[in-house]
């Protein structure tokens, strides 16, 4: 994610972006077995004419994020984004 904000001038650098993940656990034949997975992203000090952008690289991030391919079909992704 920090590397498609930062392609659109948005910098993402030194905590500016933040994530916090989130999954949902289940035992299937007694075995933990993850099933979904939510990460919040936030992002720090974006300028106002930067959000669209930030918004849209949010949007199109989990197609182009080599993670979420690889589990995208064992595990349900979920993402949001939040401005501060």
């Amino acid at each position: 994610m920090g590397g498609a904000l930062e392609a659109r001038g948005i910098d993402a650098a030194a905590g500016r972006l933040t994530s916090q993940a989130e999954g949902e656990v289940y035992v299937e034949d007694r075995v933990l077995v993850i099933k979904k997975i939510h990460v919040q992203y936030t992002l720090r000090g974006c300028p106002d004419d930067k959000r669209e952008a930030a918004e849209r690289a949010h949007s199109h991030h989990a197609s182009r994020c080599p993670v979420a391919k690889s589990i995208e079909k064992a595990i349900e992704i979920s993402t949001d984004l939040t401005f501060e």
